[in-house]
C-alpha cells in the first residue's frame, strides 16, 4: 500500500480498498461512485465539495494503515 496524495484520483484510492469510501463519505464527499471520480484528484474533489484537502488525505492514510491485511 502506497500513501495517499491529494494527486491521487479517488477512483484509484476506492481500487485500493472499496470500504474507503466511507472516508469521503464522512467528509461530506459522496462523489465516490460519480464517472468524475476516476479522473478528478483527491484535491480537485474537495476545492469543489469545500472539503479539507489535508484532513482527507490524513484520514485516508490512516484508514490504510489501520486497515491494511
Amino acid at each position: 500500500m502506497k500513501t495517499i496524495t491529494k494527486d491521487m484520483t479517488i477512483g484509484e484510492v476506492i481500487l485500493q480498498d472499496m470500504r474507503a469510501a466511507s472516508v469521503f463519505m464522512e467528509q461530506g464527499m459522496h462523489c465516490v461512485g460519480c464517472p468524475m471520480s476516476q479522473r478528478e484528484t483527491i484535491e480537485q474533489a474537495c476545492a469543489s465539495h469545500g472539503a479539507d484537502c489535508d484532513a482527507l488525505v490524513s484520514s485516508l492514510n490512516t484508514f490504510f494503515e489501520e486497515n491494511t491485511i
